[in-house]
């Protein structure tokens, strides 16, 4: 169970690569535009990736910066907060390396930041959580990336299994 999250994190961090360098291209005007997203956003959207990742890495570790809002913006410029994702996902990448069977099959315990709750989970059913909410939220970046530029770099799973190799063409 352990390689599967940890190529999760590899996926996590090839996908925010790519999102990253074709928004890179976006003038301030259309990045930080309201196009109704629910983070408002793609600056928004963004910053809200890195607010659940930093959440979740708290919870983990118990280390590190947990923003108190969901919609807290962490870094205005764009290329601050492209810095700092990099930072970030090198440190999911790590901690989720370091994971063994009993770490995963263990629970913890958290408390929610909205309708505060005190819940306990065990950590591979929170970790199919962590990532699932970044491709949840990184669909929602690429759907207004789209729209902005008519077109935007594929983040299917499948793509990155291919160029490492793990899936290969007959």
């Amino acid at each position: 169970m352990q390689h599967r999250y940890s190529r999760l994190a590899l996926y996590n961090a090839w996908a925010n690569r790519r999102l990253y360098d074709a928004v890179a291209s976006l003038n301030d005007t259309d990045y930080r535009a309201d196009r109704g997203a629910f983070f408002k956003s793609l600056h928004g959207t963004l910053n809200h990736l890195l607010v659940g990742d930093r959440i979740w890495m708290r919870r983990f570790t118990g280390e590190g910066d947990a923003p108190t809002r969901l919609d807290a913006i962490l870094h205005e410029d764009f290329h601050d907060l492209r810095r700092t994702r990099e930072i970030e996902d090198r440190r999911i990448q790590t901690y989720v390396d370091s994971l063994d069977e009993s770490a995963l099959n263990a629970s913890f315990s958290y408390s929610t930041i909205t309708n505060p709750a005190k819940v306990e989970q065990v950590l591979s059913e929170a970790l199919d959580h962590f990532f699932n909410h970044q491709t949840h939220h990184r669909g929602q970046a690429h759907c207004l990336l789209t729209a902005i530029t008519g077109t935007a770099p594929s983040l299917d799973l499948v793509v990155l299994q291919r160029e490492q190799g793990w899936a290969k063409k007959q």
